[in-house]
């Protein structure tokens, strides 16, 4: 686990990772890390719909302070800002890039993600896609698969205790924001 408070158990559930990829792509120091150090976060697959799950995590990240890019070939503008029709297209530098897409379609953003130097591949919940992981991880970008940026920002910012949600992290002192 990383340093500070620690997960009173690990939180596995719903996963298809094995135990192992667990390890791998589910690290709590390298998601503290990420979260903390990214600022500039391109979400592939980033909805114009408010009813879809990619809209409401960029509406989060946007909220929390985050640069929102959205990479949409289906769209011009989403949430304010100009919409990429791919990674290539974004003409500046991006820490993280948060994917909305199906797994088989993650090879070719790992690919672009390395490309373009973003320095973290993050592929949202139920999107896995092993070889992906490993393509960027050989490249040198940190990789988290099958996690939720918005629910992981939460978890260790410490807003989801405050609306009364147990995100199995164990502390005496009281919540604070980690980034």
């Amino acid at each position: 686990m990383g340093s500070g408070s620690s997960l009173a158990v690990d939180v596995s559930m719903n996963t298809v990772l094995t135990e192992e990829e667990r390890a791998k792509f589910q690290d709590s120091g390298v998601i503290r890390k990420v979260l903390s150090t990214s600022k500039t976060i391109a979400i592939v697959g980033l909805s114009p719909k408010s009813e879809r799950p990619s809209y409401f995590v960029g509406t989060y990240l946007k909220s929390e302070g985050y640069r929102i890019i959205p990479v949409n070939p289906m769209a011009t503008e989403i949430l304010g800002e100009k919409c990429y029709p791919d990674l290539l297209s974004i003409p500046e530098p991006v820490d993280m890039v948060d994917v909305f897409r199906k797994p088989e379609d993650c090879i070719e953003v790992a690919k672009q993600a390395i490309q373009i130097g973003a320095k973290t591949l993050w592929l949202q919940l139920r999107v896995v896609n092993i070889e992906a992981g490993e393509l960027a991880t050989a490249a040198g970008l940190n990789v988290v698969m099958d996690r939720c940026v918005k629910i992981e920002h939460g978890r260790y910012s410490g807003s989801l205790h405050w609306v009364g949600m147990n995100t199995e992290i164990i502390s005496a002192r009281r919540g604070q924001r980690y980034f």
